[in-house]
């Protein structure tokens, strides 16, 4: 028979799902227990690989077992066993065909980002001080929807057999945290019209708490959101802000949902929307990243990126972001599905570097 367990896990702890040598990984604690109560070796298939660091909420995961269990309480069992870190929500049998992975029709993943100096969600959010044009990143991130050829997005070294995903939702929200809105935690606001260093990371607005705050901490636009799990918000216009004044978000979300994704994918594209709310890459620059289902990687068909304007082509490297310079191949070349340029060198995507792994949860798998 054939099982399929829901659970969640803190990827806090864990290299990751996949099992890998000297490393201790979610699939590997989960057949690690499996084993014991069945007092038989036991592998498990999980909906998909998540890196390191990366958390997952109702993550799928399937096993094979010849008996029938008693569900309700072998969960129980379960979770009495398995690290702090991971909770299974339910065991339940299901046909013997079903695949955890392979019949997924839809997976999303979420991305928290805060803006303010706030040590209550510092480990699972991504501090960035800097302004930010939300306007303009809705506007590329909706370029991603429908199927494309997303290899510019991939992590070099994937061994996958294509680059294409069908991608149905991709957005930029803001939210209030629980602990803002239930403690009224007032987080350090930027000085209305105050401008933020975009190249100097140190520069952050919320080094001072004498700062004037909005009442609750909440900045005003985000009133306009609604707060029901699930429910996609309506996007304001009056989100963009490039100056850091108290009207931005605070805290932001990117959510994206897709039949497929490849490795590192997700992080590749949240780090390059922040480079478009940064002002470093265009809304133009980023679409050209994003190739066609028939991409042809003939020299000629290789996509370009701008020049950064501020170092008049040579693009600095800064925490969460790519040089393009250094990582694209030379011109007149293309990325193929091995990644490699011309002479056999390992080159890295066009994309900016992905953001940090601890931000990310996949929230949601479907089938």
């Amino acid at each position: 028979m054939r099982y399929f367990i829901t659970l969640s896990y803190d990827g806090e702890d864990f290299c990751g799902w996949q099992f890998q040598p000297n490393a201790v990984t979610v699939q590997e604690c989960l057949e690690r227990t499996l084993s014991t109560f069945l007092k038989e070796p036991v592998q498990v298939v999980g909906a998909g690989r998540t890196d390191s660091k990366v958390n997952a909420i109702g993550y799928v995961a399937h096993f094979d077992y010849d008996k029938v269990i008693d569900t309700p309480s072998f969960g129980y069992k379960l979770n009495a066993i398995l690290p702090r870190g991971i909770v299974v929500h339910s065991v339940r049998a299901v046909e013997g065909d079903l695949h955890a992975r392979f019949n997924a029709s839809r997976r999303e993943y979420t991305y928290f980002l805060h803006r303010t100096k706030d040590p209550f969600i510092a480990s699972r959010s991504y501090y960035c001080p800097w302004g930010l044009d939300v306007e303009a990143m809705n506007e590329a991130a909706a370029l991603l929807l429908g199927t494309h050829d997303f290899r510019c997005f991939e992590k070099a070294g994937s061994d996958n057999r294509t680059s294409l995903c069908t991608v149905t939702e991709a957005f930029w929200a803001p939210y209030t945290p629980d602990h803002v809105a239930v403690t009224g935690f007032a987080p350090a606001a930027p000085r209305p019209g105050e401008v933020i260093d975009a190249q100097s990371p140190e520069s952050s607005v919320n080094q001072s708490l004498d700062r004037p705050v909005i009442p609750g901490g909440i900045p005003a636009v985000q009133s306009d959101y609604p707060a029901v799990p699930g429910e996609r918000p309506v996007i304001l216009s009056g989100a963009k802000d490039l100056s850091g004044s108290a009207s931005a978000p605070l805290y932001l979300y990117f959510r994206i949902a897709a039949d497929r994704f490849l490795r590192n994918m997700v992080r590749a594209i949240v780090g390059s929307l922040i480079e478009v709310g940064r002002g470093r890459r265009t809304v133009a620059d980023f679409a050209a990243l994003i190739l066609p289902p028939d991409f042809d990687a003939s020299p000629s068909a290789s996509p370009t990126v701008s020049p950064d304007p501020d170092t008049s082509g040579s693009k600095a490297s800064s925490p969460g972001q790519a040089s393009c310079a250094s990582s694209a191949p030379a011109e007149g070349t293309a990325p193929d599905r091995r990644r490699t340029a011309a002479d056999g060198t390992p080159f890295r995507s066009l994309a900016g570097e992905s953001v940090p792994g601890h931000a990310l949860f996949l929230s949601r798998v479907d089938y």
